[in-house]
């Protein structure tokens, strides 16, 4: 059975679903699009379309929730999830930004970062409103 996003031409995998059925994903490829562009003018892969590079990148993506909250007369991010991006308890995420973060944190001004490895991509600003349930959880740590 393939992986979501799955590298294709693996032994024993089936071909990758094609990106037009990956509708959740959409907004993060905009989010990839203009990184996979440079990408692609850089290493000259004419044979590879942005939605393979996309499947790509997010094999070795990961994804950041950070919140801002006060600290000090200032503001800081703090992290509240790191996930790859292809992890199961993340997929809700893409389908319904607001709605993840609103019923797993509660309100506030949310951040979500994308990375390929350790170079980021990408941004993502969210902003549900309600009580802020990110309060009462630690921080996560990054490894």
């Amino acid at each position: 059975m393939a992986r979501p996003f799955g590298r294709p031409g693996g032994l024993g995998e089936e071909p990758p679903i094609p990106f037009e059925n990956h509708g959740k994903m959409s907004w993060v490829f905009e989010l990839y699009r203009e990184y996979l562009e440079n990408q692609q003018k850089t290493e000259k892969r004419p044979n590879i379309t942005l939605e393979q590079s996309f499947q790509e990148a997010t094999e070795e993506g990961s994804l950041k929730i950070l919140v801002q909250e006060p600290w000090m007369g200032t503001i800081r991010f703090k992290r509240l999830a790191i996930h790859p991006i292809n992890s199961p308890e993340i997929l809700p995420l893409y389908e319904n930004p607001m709605e993840y973060l609103f019923h797993r944190f509660g309100g506030g001004k949310f951040k979500v970062n994308f990375y390929r490895g350790m170079s980021f991509i990408a941004t993502k600003n969210f902003k549900p409103q309600g009580e802020p349930l990110w309060r009462d959880i630690p921080e996560c740590v990054e490894d």
